[in-house]
C-alpha cells in the first residue's frame, strides 16, 4: 500500500504546467460579465440579447464536446495524439477566436464578437475535456478531486483578475465618463490574450507533462457498449453540471443589470468591476480553501489554514481592486459571508456528497436572503456570496459523476463537458425575466423583475443540494464507495 502510494504522488512539476490553462479559462469567462453591459450599451440591446454573449461562449463547449465524442467513437483522440498535443491544439483554436475581436471591433459587429467568443469557447471545450481528467490522474486517486479544486483555485485567480484588468482596459482611460466608451478599446486586451494562448501552447509542447498510462483506460475489459443510462450518477451529474455552470454564470452575468436598478443604487457600467471581481474572487476563496485538502498536514495545521487562506484570498481581491483605482470601501463587510462559508466547509469536510448537499442548501438560503433582505446594499452581497457556495461544486460533481465508470471515464468526461452549455442557457432565461421590467415597471411582489430573476439560481441550488444527497446512495448500490466519503480520511 505504501509503495503504491509512493508511485502515485502528485506530479507537481507537471501539474504546475497544466494549471496555467485553468487560469485562462477563468480570465476569459469572467471578462464576459464586463463585456455584457458594454455590448448592451454600445449595440442598444435588451438584457436577453446581451446574454447571447454567454450563450455563444458556452454553446461552443457543447458543440466542441459533441464533436469530440463523435470522433472518439471511431478513434481515441487522447491516446492517438496525446493529452499534451490535444491541449495545445485547443489553445491555438482559442487564440484564433481572440484575434477575431480585432475585425469585430473594426466593423462594429455584435455577431462577429459572438463568433469570436464561440471560437474561443470551442478551443476551451477541447482543453476542458483533456485537462480535468488529467488533473485527477496526476497523482493519488484519493486526492484527485482536491487536485481539481486546486486547479480551480488558479482558474479563480484568473476570474478575479479578468474583470479588473478588462475593466481597466475599457474604462481606465475614460475617466469615469461611461458615454465615451470606444469598442476599439477591446482590441488590445484580446490581441495580448491571443498571443498568450500561442505562447502557452508552445510552452506546453516543451513541458514534461506525461500522458496517463494506457493501461488505466483498460482496467475494465467487459465487451458491453457504453451507455450513460447504465450510470445514474453520470446522468444526474450531467444535469448537475448543466445547472451548476448555469448557476455560477447567471448570478454574475445578470449582476450588472441588477446593480443598475434604482433599488440597488443605479451603479454605472464603469463601477461594476469591483463587484464582478468580488463574485469571481469568492470562487477563488472557496477553491483555495478546498485545495488545502491536497496536502498531507496535521489536523491543527489544516484548521489554521482553513481560517487564514480565505482571508488571504480576500486580501488579494481587495489589493487587486485597490491598485486598479477601484473604490473598495463597500467590500469591507464581506468577511461575514466568508466566515459562514468556512463554517459550512468545515462541517462538510472531505466528503464530496455531504459538502455538495450543504453548499446547495447554503446557496438556497443566500438567494432567499438576497430576494427578501430589506437593505438592498446588503442584499447584493447575499447574491454575490453565491460564488462562495458554488466554489467547490465542480470537482465534487465531477468526482461523483465519473465514479465507477472505469474505462469509460473519458467518454463520461466528454458528456459532462457538454453540459457546460448550462452557462449559456440559464443566463438567457434569467435575462428574459429581467426584461419583463420593460413591460411591467411596477415589478412583482414589491420588487423589480430583475431582482426577482434571482429565483432562477435559487431553484438551481435546490437541485445541486439534492444531487449531493442522492449520489453517494446510488454509488453504494453499485458497490462503489469513494475512499474519502466518510469524511475522516487523511490520505
Amino acid at each position: 500500500m505504501n509503495n503504491a502510494t509512493q508511485q502515485i504522488q502528485t506530479k507537481w512539476s507537471q501539474f504546475v504546467s497544466l494549471i496555467i490553462v485553468f487560469f485562462f479559462w477563468g480570465f476569459v469567462a469572467s471578462g464576459n460579465a464586463i463585456l455584457i453591459p458594454v455590448f448592451k450599451k454600445s449595440f442598444t440591446l435588451t438584457q436577453f440579447q446581451a446574454q447571447l454573449v454567454e450563450w455563444a461562449f458556452y454553446l461552443a463547449y457543447f458543440i466542441g464536446s459533441v464533436i469530440f465524442f463523435v470522433i472518439s467513437l471511431f478513434s481515441d483522440i487522447l491516446q492517438k495524439f496525446g493529452y499534451k498535443k490535444t491541449l495545445a491544439i485547443g489553445l491555438v483554436f482559442s487564440a484564433l477566436g481572440a484575434f477575431l475581436f480585432v475585425p469585430a471591433a473594426s466593423f462594429h459587429s455584435f455577431w462577429v464578437f459572438l463568433t469570436a467568443l464561440f471560437i474561443v469557447g470551442l478551443g476551451f471545450s477541447v482543453q476542458q475535456i483533456v485537462a480535468n481528467p488529467l488533473a485527477i490522474k496526476m497523482g493519488s486517486p484519493e486526492t484527485g478531486a482536491h487536485r481539481l479544486t486546486m486547479a480551480g483555485g488558479i482558474n479563480s485567480l484568473g476570474t478575479t483578475l479578468g474583470p479588473i484588468l478588462l475593466g481597466l482596459a475599457l474604462f481606465g482611460r475614460v475617466s469615469g465618463e461611461a458615454g465615451e466608451l470606444n469598442l476599439n478599446d477591446v482590441k488590445m486586451p484580446f490581441i495580448i490574450l491571443g498571443v498568450a494562448f500561442i505562447v502557452v501552447a508552445v510552452f506546453l509542447m516543451l513541458s514534461k507533462i506525461e500522458d496517463p498510462a494506457k493501461e488505466e483506460e483498460l482496467k475494465s475489459t467487459d465487451g458491453d457498449k457504453f451507455s450513460i443510462f447504465k450510470y445514474p450518477q453520470l446522468v444526474l451529474g450531467m444535469l448537475a453540471i448543466f445547472i451548476y455552470v448555469g448557476t455560477e454564470v447567471t448570478i454574475v452575468s445578470n449582476l450588472p443589470a441588477l446593480l443598475k436598478t434604482p433599488e440597488f443604487g443605479n451603479v454605472a457600467e464603469h463601477y461594476i468591476a469591483p463587484f464582478v471581481s468580488l463574485y469571481w474572487g469568492s470562487l477563488m476563496i472557496g477553491r483555495w480553501n478546498g485545495s488545502i485538502n491536497v496536502f498531507n498536514i496535521s489536523d491543527q495545521q489544516n484548521m489554521i489554514l482553513k481560517f487564514t487562506v480565505p482571508f488571504v484570498a480576500f486580501a488579494i481581491i481587495l489589493g487587486a481592486n485597490y491598485f486598479s483605482g477601484n473604490d473598495i470601501s463597500s467590500l469591507y463587510i464581506y468577511p461575514i459571508w466568508i466566515l459562514a462559508f468556512i463554517v459550512m466547509s468545515l462541517i462538510g469536510g472531505k466528503n464530496a456528497g455531504k459538502t455538495l448537499m450543504l453548499f446547495g442548501i447554503s446557496g438556497v438560503v443566500m438567494m432567499l436572503c438576497g430576494l427578501f433582505f430589506p437593505d438592498k446594499m446588503i442584499a447584493k452581497y447575499f447574491f454575490i456570496s453565491g460564488g462562495l457556495f458554488c466554489s467547490i461544486m465542480w470537482p465534487s460533481i465531477f468526482d461523483l459523476a465519473i465514479a465507477g465508470l472505469g474505462k469509460n471515464t473519458g467518454k463520461g468526461s466528454s458528456f459532462l463537458i457538454m453540459m457546460i452549455l448550462g452557462g449559456g442557457v440559464l443566463p438567457l432565461i434569467q435575462g428574459k425575466i429581467c426584461d419583463l421590467d420593460l413591460q411591467h415597471p411596477d415589478g412583482i411582489m414589491g420588487i423589480s423583475f430583475t431582482h426577482f430573476s434571482y429565483i432562477i439560481p435559487l431553484l438551481c441550488f435546490i437541485y445541486l443540494g439534492f444531487y449531493g444527497f442522492i449520489t453517494p446512495k446510488l454509488l453504494k448500490k453499485q458497490g462503489v464507495v469513494l475512499s474519502h466519503e466518510d469524511g475522516t480520511s487523511t490520505h
